[in-house]
C-alpha cells in the first residue's frame, strides 16, 4: 500500500475546532512503519466533572481548554502482516477560566505528560486511509513515569481491533472495537474520553469521561453514483472508574449517517451528523474514514 499524509479539521456544532496533520510512512518491503499524528486546538468548551454520573447529572460549566499533542510510532515487521514497535507522546493540556473550578475535584488546571509505549501491530488491511477488507488489530501499554516529567506516575492499557468486507457491490461493512484503561495517578486531562470524530460520533467530546472507557460499532459505506456514497453507523460506549464499577446501565447508545465525497481515489471527504443519548448530537466534517 502506499504510504500518506493528510492535513484534517474537524468542527462540530458545539463549538469544537481543530487542526492537525497525520499519516503513514511504509519503507521498502512494508520493513519498517512509521505513524504519526500532531494536532493543536482552543475552544470555549464545557465541562461536567468526572465519571457518568457528573456527566448525566451536572449542569455544563464553561471553561477554555487549549490542548497540543505530538504522537509517534515507529515499528518494524516481524512476519507477515505482524509488527513490534515503540511510540513517544507528548501532550500539553490546559483549561482555563473554569466557571465553577470545583468540578476539577483539587486537580491543577494544567498539566504536561510526556510517556513511552510499547505496541503490538497486525494490520492486513488492502488500503489504510480506506479499507475494503483486511483486519486491524493493535495493543498497547503506555507508561508516564515521574522521571519523564509527569505529575505523579500512571500507565493505560488501549486496544483497538477492525474489520472490514465487502458485502456486495460498492458496499463495506467495517466494524470498531476500542478500549482505553488508565491505572494511578491519572490526571483529568488525560482520562478517557467519549466522543469525538473517529468514535461515538455526535457527542460532546469529553463530556463523558473516566479512568476506563469501552466502545464499539458497526458502519455500512456505500457507494452511490460517481464520486458520491453514503455512511450509516450504529455504536456504543462506556465509561467508568474500575472494572469491579461497571455498569450496563450506564452504557452510550450512538447512530448517524454521513456523505462521502471521494476527492481521489479511495480517499473521501466526510461530512457526519451523529445522535446520541438525549440532547447529544453533533455535525463532523473530515478527511479519510472514521476508522
Amino acid at each position: 500500500p502506499p504510504s500518506n499524509v493528510s492535513l484534517f479539521g474537524d468542527i462540530t456544532t458545539t463549538g469544537f475546532y481543530l487542526l492537525g496533520v497525520r499519516g503513514n510512512t511504509l519503507f521498502e518491503q512494508s520493513k519498517y512503519r512509521l505513524d504519526f499524528t500532531a494536532y493543536f486546538f482552543s475552544f470555549p468548551g464545557a465541562f461536567w466533572g468526572i465519571g457518568y454520573r457528573d456527566a448525566t447529572y451536572n449542569q455544563a460549566e464553561s471553561y477554555k481548554r487549549l490542548q497540543n499533542q505530538i504522537k509517534v510510532d515507529f515499528m518494524f515487521r516481524v512476519s507477515k502482516n505482524f509488527y513490534l514497535g515503540v511510540s513517544p507522546s507528548f501532550n500539553y493540556i490546559e483549561g482555563r477560566d473554569f466557571s465553577n473550578i470545583d468540578y476539577l475535584r483539587g486537580q491543577k488546571t494544567r498539566y504536561i505528560n510526556t510517556g513511552l509505549a510499547a505496541f503490538l501491530l497486525y494490520d492486513s488491511r488492502d488500503f489504510i486511509p480506506n479499507a475494503w477488507r483486511g483486519i486491524y488489530v493493535k495493543l498497547e501499554q503506555r507508561i508516564f513515569p515521574g522521571f519523564f516529567g509527569n505529575d505523579g506516575a500512571f500507565s493505560r492499557t488501549e486496544f483497538q481491533g477492525n474489520a472490514y468486507h465487502r458485502v456486495w457491490k460498492g458496499g463495506v461493512l467495517a466494524y470498531d472495537l476500542h478500549a482505553m484503561f488508565n491505572y494511578g495517578n491519572t490526571p483529568w486531562t488525560m482520562l478517557s474520553l467519549l466522543g469525538g470524530s473517529y468514535r461515538m460520533r455526535g457527542y460532546y467530546e469529553g463530556r463523558y469521561r473516566d479512568k476506563k472507557m469501552i466502545e464499539a460499532q458497526v458502519e455500512l459505506r456505500q457507494k452511490v453514483y460517481g464520486r458520491s456514497g453514503i455512511a450509516v453507523w450504529i455504536g456504543a460506549g462506556n465509561v467508568f472508574p474500575s472494572i469491579q464499577r461497571f455498569n450496563w446501565k450506564h452504557t452510550l447508545p450512538n447512530y448517524g449517517i454521513g456523505y462521502r465525497w471521494e476527492f481521489k481515489k479511495r480517499m473521501n471527504v466526510r461530512l457526519d451528523y451523529g445522535f446520541g443519548k438525549k440532547d447529544q448530537n453533533g455535525f463532523l466534517f473530515s478527511i479519510n474514514e472514521a476508522f
